[in-house]
């Protein structure tokens, strides 16, 4: 990979699992009755056909994990199980009073924090009581986030038999100095354990996550993380740039300096190197940072063109609805999304009270909605169009300008009504598109707000 092009696009740019990204939500035109209503029309539209997706967030871990950006809550104490549990059946119920049917769940994703912090039996109460309230959609993708040291058989043979076909495992790297420095010291034996016992336990689907660019992290580093991971063949693999942002209130990301990290070329290369072994091994690249088998959901999602991106991350179908449950969750009613609050008494608070935990949110405009496709496109397909009218923006001709650095560095392919990212332009995805974000280029941030693209 070229050093000159690694600095030329090496800038902070969003990883989209959304448009418009949170930190350009209208706070002024969004109330919890404007999400209301858009929720609801949203359900009307397609619970019959299609139903909806959950998405629980259970914050809870024994310990914290430097390299980890996500909302969570540090204890041993697991006698907050229970409690919190039923704050998300509370939050549940008030969301199914809002709809003249009984919701048809297609998709639930368990993310964390730990998932698998809660005893088998406790997950297996939430989801029966889940199920109380709603019917099970045909084919439906349930999954959930192991974590190798306490992932049980128990955990998963219980989870399976209520549903749950694919299971995805942080392996992150298998050296101990890395391990070591991210807090997060995980034998491989361990990790082969888990993927053993989740295709004992029935599992369609196992994926493991590798980060690249962690601190410390060498390029041996990495080609000994990825040769010990093809030995388990997951049937997924996301391998994606560690994203710094230690700024962020409540991060984990402590405990190392910045110059502990490795630098934006030797990330690159880490990524290259890490890439073709892929390649070698037979995955298939799937959207920006992940890899299938070709016997797996996903890849096969991209051949016929169903493959998703949300909040989630890359799905191999898709609902119109997507409900967020737990402390910090967000819900996509794809007309607008709406986010809980962070932390897990003032949300258990609100639910207790019969209110919707919800503390902001964004309804998208029409030209957000254009975008918002383009978005997708590229992230999930490489390519983009305008040909369709439901396509079209009226600042296009500005966006594909600011294209034109990128196609000269042979990134990207433009048409006459078409944009193709090319084989050398995957890894600059998300460069690829910001132009297409007008509400970051017309309010360009003073201060860094997402993480380097590189």
């Amino acid at each position: 990979m070229c050093d000159s092009l690694i600095s030329k696009y090496n800038v902070a740019g969003p990883r989209y699992t959304s448009y418009p990204t949170v930190p350009y939500w209208d706070q002024d035109s969004f109330s919890v009755s404007s999400w209301k209503d858009s929720l609801q029309r949203s359900f009307k539209e397609s619970n019959t056909k299609e139903g909806i997706s959950l998405y629980i967030h259970l914050p809870f871990c024994e310990s914290m994990c430097t390299f980890c950006g996500c909302n969570k809550r540090i204890t041993k104490n697991h006698k907050v199980e229970i409690p919190y549990l039923e704050s998300v059946i509370k939050e549940l119920r008030l969301y199914v009073a809002l709809f003249s049917d009984k919701p048809r769940i297609k998709q639930i994703h368990l993310g964390g924090g730990t998932p698998t912090f809660f005893s088998s039996s406790n997950l297996e109460y939430l989801i029966n009581e889940i199920f109380k309230l709603a019917d099970r959609a045909e084919d439906v993708e349930f999954s959930f986030e192991g974590h190798p040291n306490n992932t049980t058989l128990e955990h998963l043979e219980t989870l399976h038999q209520l549903g749950f076909n694919r299971v995805c495992y942080g392996v992150q790297d298998y050296n101990l100095s890395v391990q070591i420095a991210i807090n997060r010291v995980q034998p491989f034996e361990k990790v082969q354990a888990a993927t053993n016992n989740a295709r004992k336990a029935g599992y369609t689907s196992v994926g493991h996550d590798i980060i690249y660019g962690l601190p410390f992290q060498t390029i041996d580093n990495v080609v000994h993380t990825i040769e010990r991971t093809i030995e388990l063949l997951p049937d997924r693999i996301a391998f994606y740039s560690y994203a710094h942002v230690p700024w962020i209130k409540g991060n984990g990301q402590r405990g190392f300096k910045d110059e502990d990290l490795p630098t934006a070329a030797v990330k690159r290369q880490q990524y290259e190197i890490g890439k073709r072994l892929l390649d070698e091994a037979g995955y298939v690249e799937i959207g920006m940072d992940h890899y299938a088998l070709k016997t797996d959901s996903l890849y096969q999602a991209q051949q016929i063109g169903t493959i998703h991106r949300n909040f989630m991350g890359y799905n191999s179908s898709n609902t119109q609805v997507m409900i967020g449950l737990g402390v910090s969750s967000i819900s996509d009613s794809w007309y607008s999304f709406a986010q809980n609050v962070k932390n897990i008494d003032e949300y258990q608070s609100l639910v207790e009270k019969g209110e919707l935990p919800v503390y902001r949110g964004h309804l998208l405009t029409e030209e957000d909605l254009i975008i918002r496709k383009h978005i997708l496109n590229l992230m999930c397909r490489f390519e983009t169009s305008w040909q369709d009218d439901d396509l079209y923006l009226n600042e296009l001709p500005d966006v594909l300008l600011s294209l034109i650095e990128l196609e000269k560095d042979d990134l990207i392919e433009i048409r006459s009504n078409q944009l193709l990212v090319t084989e050398k332009g995957r890894p600059y995805v998300r460069n690829v598109c910001l132009p297409f974000d007008l509400r970051l280029q017309r309010n360009k941030p003073e201060t860094q707000l997402f993480s380097m693209t590189v």
